[in-house]
């Protein structure tokens, strides 16, 4: 990929001013072949094969990061799903090979590692079973471990016995890690449509149909786009859409540079480039703000889900242009403790859960990071989940619940969630329907695939 030399300058323009960054460097490993029966021998086949080829993932980063003066916020590794890997395996349950996980991450000096995952969208395998009861130890006993279990496609509908289970699973969870404000919940997602190639958490996994070991990247830039909006005063919603448009193609050909030099250096193949709008708590990195720019007084007003969507369509469109590895998720993500907008406008209520789902339908994944009272029943959690997986069936996208049900906590109170570079943030405890969905939940089953499913 030819470079030109204003190219480069805008670049560091925007590095310097603009909070333009690198947000995730995924390496996504194959671990199909580490299967053992014995649990020992499975371990050390886990663990040699991410450090074979993970052993200078940072390295080559923090060169790359020097040479082209463009930060990049993470480093990160993505396996195969757990529940496939162990499934042979004598284990009574997977905790110990979280375990594993978690060390292997530490050596490589990596933030997280994804994959202690499940696949359950038509229903359970008895590995499937054990890795699910897994996930509250891990999450409470690991530092970087990050699980997702998708539990609905378009194809197949969705597995209503898989969300009673994850609604107890995430209300457990936050009970083992209460002393943190439930932080191992921030490390949890429950998805629809999950594709196999995300750089980003918690629902990077090494989908099945991928080489041995690529490199995807999360490429981010509301403080770019930001920048472009503010000088946009009188300009039309066409107007706008156009020079986001323009920015994105800008934000994508860096990304895909770095992508590539870093699976270059490595060695391995360059898999996808993710070019979602990925907020942090850094003033001026929010993708509330971008929407209030746009014309919105406070993010969740009336207007907020048709701004949200005419952003997320720009970005695609600039990011397909510039680029044909394009994957993941791709789009902008609204994480609410991770966006100091989003914060704010939860603070003034005019932000609430009914809102976030409605803008849902339009961005990138769905409910991720929002914090609940901690007594909210796990069937509430699980009905939650539920509204979110209809909206991906039914789209037929990727949706996705991150969800913190604050050990201890009531509406309006503050958490925070200490460590990973302060990447998780903070947030606002927020309200749920004082209505139950109890019997909703216990009813079981799988609701069908939609009509639009039969497309063979």
């Amino acid at each position: 990929m030819e470079i030109s030399s204003e190219e480069i300058l805008e670049t560091i323009k925007m590095v310097e001013m603009q909070n333009l960054d690198i947000r995730a460097v995924t390496m996504s490993i194959n671990l199909l072949d580490c299967s053992h029966p014995n649990l020992k021998v499975l371990k050390n086949k886990i663990k040699q094969k991410i450090i074979k080829y993970s052993k200078n993932l940072v390295k080559v980063c923090k060169e790359l990061e020097s040479i082209y003066g463009i930060p990049i916020v993470n480093e990160r590794i993505a396996v195969t799903p757990i529940s496939l890997i162990a499934a042979g395996c004598n284990a009574k349950n997977y905790v110990p090979i979280a375990k594993v996980l978690d060390e292997t991450a530490k050596d490589a000096g990596v933030d997280f590692i994804g994959g202690f995952s499940a696949l359950v969208e038509k229903g359970f395998t008895e590995s499937d079973l054990k890795l699910i009861g897994s996930i509250p130890e891990a999450l409470a006993g690991t530092d970087f471990v990050c699980s997702a279990v998708n539990v609905a496609t378009t194809k197949i509908g969705i597995n209503m016995d898989a969300i009673a289970k994850m609604g107890k699973v995430i209300k457990e969870t936050a009970r083992l890690t209460a002393k943190n404000d439930s932080i191992g919940c921030t490390k949890l997602g429950v998805f629809a449509n999950l594709p196999p190639d995300v750089p980003f958490m918690p629902g990077a996994i090494h989908g099945v149909g991928q080489p041995d070991c690529v490199i995807n990247i999360g490429v981010s830039g509301p403080g770019v786009v930001k920048s472009v909006l503010e000088k946009m005063k009188d300009a039309s919603l066409g107007e706008i859409a156009e020079a986001i448009k323009k920015t994105s193609f800008k934000i994508t050909r860096m990304g895909e540079l770095i992508g590539r030099e870093v699976a270059e250096k490595l060695k391995v193949e360059f898999g996808c480039l993710d070019l979602s709008l990925s907020p942090t708590t850094k003033v001026g990195d929010s993708i509330a703000r971008i929407l209030e720019l746009i014309g919105l007084e406070v993010c969740g007003t009336h207007g907020t889900t048709a701004a949200l969507a005419l952003l997320t369509d720009a970005v695609k469109k600039g990011g397909a242009m510039a680029s044909s590895s394009i994957g993941g998720y791709s789009g902008a993500f609204i994480p609410v403790c991770e966006d100091i907008g989003m914060i704010e406008a939860v603070r003034k209520k005019a932000l609430s859960l009914d809102k976030l789902e409605a803008m849902t339908s339009v961005c990138a994944v769905g409910l991720d990071m929002v914090v609940v009272p901690g007594d909210t029943p796990a069937e509430t959690i699980s009905a939650i989940i539920a509204d979110e997986m209809a909206i991906g069936m039914v789209n037929n996208k990727t949706t996705g619940v991150r969800i913190i049900p604050a050990f201890g906590k009531k509406v309006g109170e503050k958490v925070k969630f200490a460590g990973h570079q302060g990447l998780l943030g903070e947030g606002i405890v927020m309200p749920v329907n004082k209505y139950g969905s109890k019997k909703f939940i216990q009813r079981g089953g799988r609701i069908p695939a939609p009509l639009r499913s039969l497309t063979n």
